[in-house]
């Protein structure tokens, strides 16, 4: 007789729960280090809820001990070059992606983000922090440059003298040294990390989601535009959301003095 085969448990797993939908990094017996079937799932799951509207709301968070520490250095050690592309190549195409859709993606950070862990945590709309999180972008202490959007995000977020400083540096710093930088939104208790994920994702699931999006790509655009073109590009968007029921549901309810009730629509 046979036995039954075991089969692994999925690198990530894409949990919806109403308007919500949650990414879990889930390598935890590696701190959710990146690898190729995870990059590939990332880039699956990310395709999935860019394509549902009726997703008002995105999570991304680790299992176990940590958020994610990076790259899968067994992989990179094996095959530096070609396990580099193949890890590289799925998460930039889903970055764009996140960064694009309308829904507010919200970081919910414990215990570690380094590599590209700390990378991934850039790129989110909302970053939440368990006190006694530990951070490093690392890439320079294994002979090699940043990726995952680092170099864009992180720059725009502390500067450029003390995004060379974290990144030249290599050096741990912590969740309130994060705080600081203005890297992250909130430091909570650990053990009240998950209720104020939560919670913050049901408000964004509630909000506006149109105007979300618009308000994301004006912000993320503006440094690369001039104030004429920014200028223009507002009007435009305005009038896209002045288009929305959610905007005549807003308009509505502030003459009612009433709190709106947004569909996403």
């Amino acid at each position: 007789m046979k036995s039954a085969v075991v089969q692994p448990p999925p690198p990530l797993l894409l949990e919806r729960e109403g308007a919500v939908a949650t990414l879990c990094f889930n390598r935890p017996g590696a701190l959710n280090a990146i690898d190729v079937p995870m990059a590939q799932a990332f880039l699956a799951a990310v395709q999935s809820i860019a394509a549902d509207p009726s997703v008002r709301a995105v999570v991304l968070r680790g299992s176990g001990k940590g958020f994610m520490a990076g790259g899968d250095l067994a992989t990179l050690r094996a095959q530096p070059v070609q396990g580099a592309i193949d890890i590289l190549t799925p998460l930039n195409q889903a970055l764009p992606l996140l960064a694009q859709m309308n829904a507010p993606v919200i970081a919910q950070v414990h215990g570690v983000a380094a590599g590209a862990g700390l990378s991934l945590m850039l790129m989110a709309d909302y970053v939440l922090v368990a006190e006694g999180t530990r951070f490093n972008l690392a890439y320079i202490n294994l002979g090699t440059s940043c990726d995952v959007g680092a170099s864009w995000a992180l720059p725009r977020l502390v500067g450029l003298r003390n995004a060379l400083e974290i990144a030249l540096l290599g050096e741990a710093f912590t969740a309130d040294d994060a705080l600081r930088l203005g890297l992250v939104n909130r430091v909570v208790p650990a053990d009240g990390l998950d209720a104020a994920a939560r919670a913050m994702a049901e408000r964004f699931a509630a909000g506006p989601t149109q105007a979300y999006g618009a308000m994301k790509r004006l912000m993320r655009d503006a440094l690369e535009r001039s104030l004429p073109e920014q200028l223009s590009a507002e009007a435009v968007a305005f009038v896209q959301c002045a288009a929305t029921q959610d905007f005549r549901r807003g308009v509505d309810a502030f003459h009612a003095r009433q709190s709106p009730q947004f569909k996403g629509l």
